[in-house]
């Protein structure tokens, strides 16, 4: 399938941001409307881009308005913030002044999204990096946010859409709905997230997903479950639910989660600290802002390093962390990598080691949203320090571990997907340090999930449109 029709809207908006801030490419705008909301471009990619992706344009696009799209509504949520969501209060960050300018910013953008919507595509699916030329191809469209993804023993893709649905799409693109999905709580930054196999797939079936749940005497409050299902055709049968995180909160963010088998044949997964980052992540009585360890039925392994310490939860592998969205086992040392949002700067790749405490929020490279300072330190003895981290945030999800010769040059790269910039990134490794970094696919989407399929081809889901495209490598 031919990605230039499919990604039409998404590179309008990239075309569209670029023509607003490259001098060069504003030859039709006049210099006085160019520079009427210059300030607030600033402000809202200094903090506003984190979350909502750096294309205004994209940002705006939308159906719905939570509390309206009237210029009182927007500039009322901008100074007030939305705390169940994770947005502060910025009334005492910018002036009054500021806040309305920003709110006309947003309006001007959702007045003209056409523009960013009709803009001219890309000429070609064909891209050079560094070491390679390559094009894109589109596996399966027509999804909301292809959260996770695994394969099949005879190449089928299972993909999981945030909304709640769970897919198989075959060699030819056709996508079936798999039945028997536990119902999810799609609110926020919760739905349907991560999908895994069991190592034994081919013998027992077993199919694992996280998900945000709700709490059953309360539909107020949500959390992170993960639950196991056998796949039989087209459905999931005998499905348990083997963990949910405790407790649980009214916030809808920060939910994690990652789930990846590791060498030993346990499942971790992640758990973000529901944005309550005072209570959770350095507690060992929560669940919450922690790397878990299983066994594969979710009973818990013997030598996990809290199974025998009272007023600890025995599952928890490592703690400290904020909201991790990408894991991936090393594919020479079996180590478990992850990669985690920071707020506002200090998004990080980490070494997950057992019963180690990686400190946030006591320690971090970032501040808070709004611009303010939650810390003032970054190191402290007794918690690990990041094994690399990005300032500003590049809002990391999803990562995976090129493996094979199938991209020369990129072998036992590591890869992973930037929600605020849209673009997947190389990231050039020697042993355990990073030592290079390249940008690739840059504003197709933001880049969801990652993942290598068994035939060793790179697999990327994005988002706004969502959709799954397979990169492929071109010879000469």
């Amino acid at each position: 399938m031919n990605i230039i029709k499919l990604v039409l809207p998404i590179i309008g908006c990239f075309i569209l941001y670029q023509s607003c801030n490259n001098s060069s490419q504003t030859q039709d705008i006049p210099v006085a409307e160019a520079d009427v909301f210059a300030e607030a471009k600033e402000i809202y990619a200094a903090v506003c881009s984190g979350c909502h992706g750096m294309e205004i344009g994209a940002f705006a696009d939308r159906k719905s308005w939570k509390f309206g799209d009237s210029k009182d509504s927007i500039a009322y949520v901008i100074k007030t913030g939305i705390v169940e969501d994770g947005m502060p209060s910025f009334d005492s960050t910018y002036s009054a002044d500021q806040i309305s300018l920003l709110a006309d910013y947003i309006i001007d953008a959702k007045d003209n999204v056409a523009k960013y919507r009709d803009a001219a595509p890309i000429e070609s699916d064909t891209f050079m990096s560094e070491e390679l030329t390559y094009r894109i191809d589109t596996v399966v469209s027509g999804l909301n946010s292809p959260w996770g993804m695994a394969f099949l023993p005879n190449g089928d893709l299972l993909v999981t859409d945030k909304s709640g649905e769970l897919y198989r799409v075959d060699a030819a693109g056709k996508k079936t709905e798999i039945k028997g999905v536990p119902e999810v709580r799609y609110k926020g930054q919760g739905g349907l997230l991560d999908v895994e196999l069991h190592p034994d797939f081919e013998t027992n079936q077993w199919v694992y997903l996280s998900y945000a749940i709700t709490k059953e005497d309360d539909e107020s409050l949500g959390s992170t479950a993960i639950s196991r299902g056998q796949l039989k055709g087209n459905a999931l049968v005998n499905v348990e639910r083997i963990f949910e995180a405790v407790p649980y909160f009214e916030t809808g963010h920060h939910y994690g989660s990652r789930i990846s088998f590791g060498n030993d044949g346990k499942m971790y997964f992640s758990v973000g600290d529901r944005g309550k980052r005072d209570e959770n992540p350095q507690s060992l009585e929560r669940d919450q802002g922690k790397i878990h360890r299983l066994n594969d039925d979710g009973s818990i392994p013997s030598d996990n390093p809290f199974a025998n310490q009272d007023n600890a939860k025995a599952s928890i592998y490592s703690y400290g962390h904020r909201n991790p969205q990408g894991m991936a086992v090393h594919p020479e040392t079996g180590a478990i990598w992850t990669t985690e949002h920071g707020p506002r700067g200090g998004d990080e790749i980490n070494i997950s080691l057992p019963g180690k405490n990686f400190g946030w929020p006591v320690i971090s490279y970032g501040i808070n949203y709004n611009g303010t300072i939650f810390t003032n330190i970054n190191t402290k003895e007794g918690m690990e320090q990041p094994l690399h981290y990005w300032v500003p945030s590049i809002a990391p999800c999803g990562m995976d571990f090129v493996v094979g010769d199938r991209y020369p040059g990129w072998e036992n790269n590591l890869l992973v997907g930037s929600l605020k910039y849209k673009y997947l990134d190389r990231v050039v490794l020697d042993g355990d340090k990073i030592v290079h970094e390249e940008p690739l696919i840059k504003g197709l989407g933001r880049v969801r999930s990652v993942k290598m399929s068994p035939d060793n081809y790179i697999y990327v889901g994005l988002e706004n449109p969502g959709f799954v495209v397979k990169l492929i490598p071109i010879t000469k």
